[in-house]
C-alpha cells in the first residue's frame, strides 16, 4: 500500500517526476509548494526502492534500474547540487538514498563509485558543501 495515495510504477518515473519538480523548486516558481510535496513523495519513494517496505526487501532489479536511472539522469549531481531547495526531512531522505546507492556493490564492483570517476563534478559539488 503507497504512503502517500498513488503510488509511482518504477523507477524512471520516480526520476522523472523529482527531476521535474526538482526544477521547479530550483525556478522558485509559483507551484513551488506542491512541487516540495511530489519532490519528498519522490523521496520517500526511492527510499523504500533501497530499503525495502517493513516486511519486503527491497529488489535488486529494482535497486539497479533505479540506480541507473539516477546516473543516466544526472539526478544525483541535480539533487547534491540544490539541497538547499529541499525541506529538512527530504535532505535527511536524500542523505540515506546517496549513502545507500554510493555503498552498493554488485560482486566487487562499486558502479556509484565508478560514475563518480567518470563525473568528477559530483565530487566538486561535494567539496563545495
Amino acid at each position: 500500500m503507497p504512503l502517500f495515495g498513488k503510488s509511482h510504477k518504477n523507477p524512471a518515473d520516480i526520476v522523472r517526476t523529482l527531476k521535474e519538480n526538482m526544477a521547479i523548486l530550483v525556478k522558485q516558481d509559483k507551484k513551488t509548494e506542491k512541487a516540495s510535496e511530489e519532490v519528498s513523495k519522490c523521496l520517500v519513494a526511492m527510499k523504500e526502492i533501497l530499503y525495502g517496505t517493513g516486511d519486503k526487501e527491497p529488489h535488486t532489479e529494482t535497486v539497479a534500474q533505479l540506480a541507473q536511472e539516477l546516473y543516466n539522469s544526472g539526478l544525483l549531481i541535480s539533487l547534491v547540487e540544490n539541497l538547499q531547495v529541499i525541506d529538512f526531512e527530504g535532505k535527511k531522505d536524500v542523505c540515506q538514498i546517496f549513502n545507500n546507492i554510493l555503498r552498493r556493490q554488485i560482486g566487487t564492483r562499486s558502479p556509484t563509485v565508478e560514475y563518480f570517476c567518470s563525473h568528477q563534478e559530483v565530487l566538486f559539488v561535494l567539496q563545495k558543501g
